[in-house]
């Protein structure tokens, strides 16, 4: 009669290894975490709509993860050792995931390829981590304690990352250099396993030594390694680049033209910049007889500002923008600051650095102009400042005379999007008028006009400008038919139509 198996305990001897696999539990927790909200957030900056972003590489992970789990069964021997292997794979791939992300993005044509075989790869190897750790450790505790102590420090390990990569991680390192941080701790978890087995794993100390060297290398050189991939990606010298907790920040010259990406998407070019916040600004501000109080919900770059303060009955001009980093980038940079004027620094201006629609539902004081430059709704985050809530809102601060402006994309290449705007803030009780411009940088942009009232043709458009003019003003509200209003719905809090609307018609434009 045959005995039966034995338990696979190769290669383990409990008490020396075991703290040292539990920290090791902590650590691959952590990083786990770390490379899924890295590709996650780096495919929201790099293909847009943050959500589906989220949701899919997310979902792609976790189903890996359960396949590798899965796949640990065929490991039938060296348990230990087959971890350490992982673990050098993963610090290797997972370290140098953000890098190689924006490496390839401007070089590769399938992009979403690379980024779900990479999540997939991240994820297989991950999900094998834990499998083999548990063996380990099954010499060390009984099973219900094993699997409490393991599962207790992963799930602790992914909350350090949740908590630290939106307040600490990112505001700090960045995307690429956390990746290659995260990367020298899974080496470093297997680097302590080779010196605590001691004899054995030559190759491996040898592997994981020379990833390490790498690691650090990636790591010192990292803000080298995202500027060339920058520069690849929008064929212009990168002059400033920064992430911030609210998006990646990048400024590129060529030549005279200075221009703003925000998480990869144009805001602006120095060279254009001027057609669209004239007619922005002035078709809105020249039909309130005395705007004395205005407010500015975005335009975190101050080129809104500029055109606003050069009406002398402004006395009031408040800006209210998220992101600390831009509105302090526009008002320190000599550079930048002499495309908008130093707005910043005139007396009339007070800037404000929150999120617009919480601030709005606080907001008392009434408006007799109020400028919507919000980024186009490419997520849902973005979204709910085109809903009929925050129209709402904007309705009860306006003056009973005062009028507002919404920046509302493309009505040529995104015509149901553009026409939802208005529908939206029909439906928060507003009458609307829609316009648009030919911008060289963007196409054809619209803005709609909104008010307690009917918004007249009168407008009187001050002097001085380089484009618009009282002869080419009324142009601007002429529409062909294939820009023409057609039946939208409204976009609501709980639906958000108009992200969806938006990614489509953008996404058939852009093939």
């Amino acid at each position: 009669m045959s005995e039966p198996a034995k338990p696979d305990t190769a290669g383990t001897e409990p008490a020396p290894y075991a703290l040292l696999l539990l920290v090791s539990v902590f650590v691959i927790g952590t990083c786990g975490l770390v490379y899924e909200l890295l590709a996650s957030t780096i495919a929201s900056y790099l293909i847009g709509d943050s959500v589906t972003q989220f949701s899919t590489v997310i979902g792609a992970y976790l189903f890996a993860m359960g396949f590798g789990s899965w796949c640990s069964r065929y490991v039938v021997r060296d348990a230990l050792g087959t971890f350490v292997r992982v673990e050098i794979m993963i610090a290797l791939i997972g370290g140098w995931s953000a890098a190689s992300l924006f490496m390839l993005f401007p070089v590769v044509e399938h992009f979403r390829i690379i980024l779900y075989a990479l999540v997939l790869l991240i994820g297989a190897l991950v999900g094998l981590e834990i499998p083999l750790l548990m063996r380990v450790l099954r010499a060390r505790y009984a099973f219900n304690e094993m699997v409490s102590n393991v599962l207790t420090f992963d799930y602790v390990g992914a909350l350090v990352a949740s908590i630290a990569f939106p307040l600490i991680l990112m505001p700090l390192l960045g995307l690429v250099r956390t990746g290659f941080m995260f990367g020298i701790f899974n080496v470093l978890v297997a680097i302590g396993l080779i010196w605590k087995i001691g004899g054995g794993l030559a190759r491996e100390k040898v592997v994981a030594l020379l990833t390490l060297a790498t690691l650090v290398i990636g790591f010192a050189y990292a803000n080298q390694l995202q500027r060339w991939s920058e520069t690849l990606s929008y064929g212009e010298k990168v002059i400033y680049a920064v992430s911030t907790p609210y998006q990646r920040i990048m400024v590129a010259r060529n030549g005279d033209d200075v221009r703003l990406f925000l998480n990869g998407n144009l805001q602006f070019s120095s060279r254009d910049e001027y057609r669209y916040h004239e007619s922005l600004v002035h078709p809105a501000m020249g039909r309130v007889a005395a705007p004395a109080n205005v407010l500015i919900m975005g335009g975190g770059d101050g080129l809104a500002a500029r055109e606003v303060l050069r009406y002398p009955a402004v006395k009031h001009l408040t800006l209210v923008d998220l992101d600390p980093a831009v509105t302090q980038l526009f008002s320190h940079n000599q550079m930048l600051r002499s495309l908008n004027n130093g707005s910043f620094f005139d007396p009339r201006m007070k800037v404000i650095n929150a999120d617009a629609f919480r601030w709005i539902r606080a907001a008392h004081d009434q408006y007799d102009v109020v400028i919507v430059d919000f980024p186009d709704p490419v997520d849902f985050a973005v979204g709910k400042l085109y809903t009929d809530s925050f129209y709402h809102e904007l309705n009860r601060i306006l003056a009973p005379q005062g009028v507002a402006v919404v920046q509302s994309t493309s009505p040529f290449v995104a015509p149901r999007a553009f026409w939802t705007v208005a529908s939206t803030l029909e439906a928060a009780g507003l009458q609307t008028r829609g316009y648009h411009v030919y911008v060289p940088s963007f196409g054809e942009w619209g803005f709609m006009l909104a008010a307690h009232h009917a918004i007249s043709d009168d407008a009187h458009i001050i002097a001085g400008n380089r484009f618009l003019s009282p002869e080419t003003a009324p142009r601007l509200f002429d529409f062909p038919p294939d820009m023409a209003r057609r039946p939208t719905p409204v976009n609501r809090l709980d639906n958000q139509i108009l992200v969806r609307e938006f990614a489509d018609e953008w996404s058939k434009y852009e093939g």
